[in-house]
């Protein structure tokens, strides 16, 4: 691909690989999101099925060759929300405007807004991101925020 890096090459090819379950330089169109969603990159699921990827296991399957252009169109896409993007719209929530907010507002924005995550998604993602809540449920946004869209820990 002319508009990747060679390093960018290698770094698709390595997040490409790791859902390549049978080394077959193939993966199913299901996983096209997570492979995306592994180069740092946050496609929304409209962006994911335009781009070919599919929701049901099996339907279609997808080659190396055929990935490193979406990577390279996905990177270009504007349609992705950042870091920044996902604090502003918290701060909303922010009653207080000392970098909190309600767990419990958290996952009901999670669960409601924009594309809606499931109860087990939610729960993942909770799990895996937040910190514990204060005494009165709130915890701190910014920290989530990182580790969800994988940054590292700024101070």
């Amino acid at each position: 691909m002319a508009d990747l890096s060679s390093r960018e090459v290698e770094k698709a090819e390595l997040a490409f690989s790791i859902y390549d379950a049978d080394g077959t330089n193939v993966i199913d169109a299901v996983d096209l999101g997570n492979v995306l969603r592994a180069l740092n990159l946050n496609p929304t699921n409209a962006t994911i099925e335009k781009l070919g990827g599919t929701k049901k296991k099996g339907e279609k399957l997808m080659k190396l060759d055929e990935f490193l252009p979406i990577y390279s169109q996905c990177k270009k896409d504007k349609e992705q929300g950042c870091y920044e993007d996902f604090v502003e719209c918290l701060k909303l929530y922010d009653k207080q405007e000392n970098g909190t907010m309600l767990a419990a507002e958290l996952s009901h924005t999670l669960l409601s807004l924009g594309e809606k995550l499931s109860d087990p998604e939610v729960d993942q993602c909770l799990k895996d991101c937040l910190d514990p809540e204060d005494e009165d449920g709130f915890i701190p946004y910014a920290p989530f925020l990182r580790r969800l869209c994988g940054k590292a820990e700024e101070e």
